[in-house]
């Protein structure tokens, strides 16, 4: 582009007709064309500030001692109101709560208190609180951005609630005194061939009084999910397990760590001598060991029974008769001690049943779960074919009379399966039989044996471990109808 020349007052002057033209005065000075529109965007920004200052001022001025616009509790907006107004919203609101009743509940307790005993209600005051400090945080950026999130989408605060901690810890500290129970430390004593100590280890239990408090709030928190409040809020209690120092495996080397079978019977309406004599041979079992791979002979564990060895008379089957006799109630023990092998799956070898049907032994199993012992004839054989001992623990509860016998030893995984005893052929017992008794005076009777329906009996045992059979038999029981026997006095 050709440039041309223009003079005014003997000064010269230039023009430059391309990009970037530059206009020269006639004092020389340019005014650059991009400085003009910068004080032209400072001034717009300027004035876009003060028109923010100004309409921040406004809604600070118009929210001041108020909740920013967009602040949700529990779906409703409380933009616009002041703090009083929220707390008497929560107030009233917390009426619903005054019929609940709230039910803590374990397997074995069960407390109740009603809402109005803990004072159950919104935080009406830190609710309030809560949503009028959001936006005034003193930090400007952050309070900024939460006014903003506020106005455009809203922002949503959890609903906090009051309780009387004093009152809640006066209905559940007297559940945990109830619930808590120490450990115990497993106890384990050999002498002379004999556990002559024995205690298992037992877990202890603890309420987890921490973990109930936060249950219980998060049960609150969720009636507002609710579309029907109601009446009662049921926790259920957690419980801990709190476990020994010396468990049962530690303190011996024999193998013995847990319960393996256990047998029970009752023996109510027993005269005094019978139950002295449970008592006694149920002690010389006590703490007997049976090794692996070995056969235990009941009679041979217990040895003689006679006057001579402290047993006293009480009723025996001997002969066809029910006679009093040195022994009577030995049965017993060997009966419970049968039902707990056959609960541990132990082989059974021999065993014997009654020749006619005894009370004792049906008062709490069906007839056929009874074992006869009578030395030489007649014995009860187990064999332990695990690979560890088998220790015998007998309790006897003389308050309930209640006979126990506890195998322990360590489990293989063997499973047994027991059917309920069948019973068929039931006849009824002979007439009743008196007998002339010159020893008694005239016009007195005494009943010497007692009557028993005849039947006979089967149940079905099997065990298997890893789904093979170990072994499995039918145990079978006749019982002959029993008559009973008086003796009428003779005697002038």
């Amino acid at each position: 582009m050709k440039r041309k020349k223009y003079t005014k007052a003997g000064i010269k002057i230039n023009r430059r007709y391309n990009k970037g033209v530059i206009y020269t005065d006639n004092s020389g000075r340019g005014f650059n064309f991009l400085a003009h529109f910068s004080f032209f965007l400072l001034g717009g920004i300027l004035g876009l500030l003060l028109l923010f200052a100004i309409i921040f001022a406004w809604f600070e001025k118009t929210y001041q001692n108020r909740i920013y616009p967009g602040v949700k509790i529990e779906g409703v907006n409380f933009g616009g109101q002041s703090k009083a107004a929220v707390e008497k919203y929560f107030q009233e609101k917390s009426q619903k709560f005054d019929p609940l009743y709230i039910v803590f509940t374990d397997n074995t307790s069960v407390a109740t208190i009603s809402a109005r005993d803990l004072n159950l209600s919104y935080n009406g005051k830190l609710l309030a609180e809560q949503a009028y400090l959001l936006g005034r945080s003193g930090h400007l950026l952050t309070d900024l951005f939460l006014k903003l999130k506020a106005l455009n989408s809203g922002v949503a605060l959890n609903n906090t609630f009051y309780l009387n901690d004093q009152n809640l810890d006066k209905i559940l500290n007297p559940l945990a005194q109830n619930i808590d129970l120490a450990p115990q430390d497993a106890l384990f004593k050999f002498s002379s061939g004999r556990v002559v100590a024995f205690r298992t280890s037992v877990n202890g239990r603890r309420l987890d009084l921490k973990n109930t408090k936060k249950l219980l709030h998060e049960k609150i928190a969720s009636l507002n999910k609710k579309f029907e409040f109601p009446q009662s809020l049921m926790i259920a209690l957690p419980i801990e397990t709190v476990y020994p120092k010396v468990t049962t495996e530690k303190t011996n080397d024999l193998g013995i760590s847990e319960l393996i079978g256990r047998g029970s019977s009752t023996f109510y309406h027993s005269i005094e001598n019978r139950v002295y004599n449970i008592g006694l041979a149920a002690s010389r079992l006590n703490g007997i060991l049976i090794p692996p791979n070995t056969t235990f002979s009941f009679n041979e564990a217990l040895g003689d029974v006679s006057g001579l060895t402290g047993y006293k008379q009480a009723y025996v089957i001997k002969e066809g008769k029910t006679i009093l006799g040195d022994g009577g109630g030995v049965c017993q023990v060997s009966t419970t001690l049968f039902r707990a092998a056959l609960n541990a799956g132990l082989e059974i070898v021999e065993r014997w049943p009654h020749s006619y049907r005894v009370g004792y032994y049906e008062q709490d199993q069906p007839p056929g779960l009874d074992a006869t012992v009578y030395a030489p004839s007649n014995d009860l054989k187990l064999k332990n074919n695990t690979n560890h001992n088998i220790l015998i623990q007998v309790l006897v509860d003389l308050d309930n009379y209640r006979l126990v016998f506890d195998l322990y030893g360590q489990s293989d995984g063997r499973k047994v399966l027991l059917t309920k005893p069948q019973i068929w052929d039931q006849t009824p017992p002979p007439a009743d039989l008196y007998q002339d008794d010159p020893a008694l005076p005239k016009g007195q009777t005494k009943q010497v044996d007692f009557s028993a329906w005849g039947a006979k009996s089967s149940f079905n045992y099997k065990v298997t471990k890893n789904d093979q059979v170990l072994w499995e038999k039918t145990f079978y029981s006749s019982y002959r109808p029993w008559q009973a026997v008086y003796l009428r006095g003779t005697r002038e």
